[in-house]
C-alpha cells in the first residue's frame, strides 16, 4: 500500500480502524488477523455499438471502482473491489452479466505477491 500509512487496532476481536485512508477496508478472519477486501478486473465485451450505454450501466455499480472503454477486445476494463469471492461471484452473475448489451465476461481476481525476506 503505497502512499497510506495504515493502523488498525483489534480488540476483543473486533477491528477498528484509526488510518488515514477512509477506503481501506477489513474484516476479521481469524482472531488478530485481517483482511483487506478483494480486488479484481473485469473485462467485458461488448455487443456492437452498445458500448456507450454499458459504461454508463456500470458507473451505477458502487463496487465497480474504475472503468475504461477500449480499441479492440475486450471492450471494457473495470476494476471491482468486493470483501470476498462470493462477493465477486454475486456481483458479476446478478448486476453485471444482466445489463443488456453485454455478450461475455472474463474476471481476473487480484493477488499480491509476498516479498522474500532477507533472513
Amino acid at each position: 500500500m503505497k502512499g497510506f500509512r495504515v493502523f488498525f487496532l483489534i480488540w476483543r476481536d473486533r477491528l477498528r480502524y484509526v488510518g488515514d485512508s477512509p477506503e481501506v477496508e477489513f474484516k476479521i478472519l481469524e482472531k488478530g488477523v485481517c483482511h483487506m477486501s478483494e480486488n479484481a478486473y473485469v473485462l467485458i465485451n461488448v455487443l456492437p455499438g452498445q458500448t456507450a450505454n454499458v459504461k454508463n450501466l456500470l458507473t451505477e455499480i458502487k463496487e465497480i471502482k474504475t472503468i475504461d472503454a477500449c480499441w479492440g477486445k475486450p471492450d471494457i476494463f473495470a476494476k471491482v473491489e468486493v470483501p470476498d469471492q462470493e462477493a465477486l461471484t454475486q456481483l458479476v452473475l446478478t448486476k453485471i452479466h444482466t445489463i443488456e448489451g453485454i455478450a461475455q465476461t472474463d474476471t481476473h481476481l487480484v493477488y499480491t505477491l509476498q516479498e522474500e525476506s532477507g533472513y
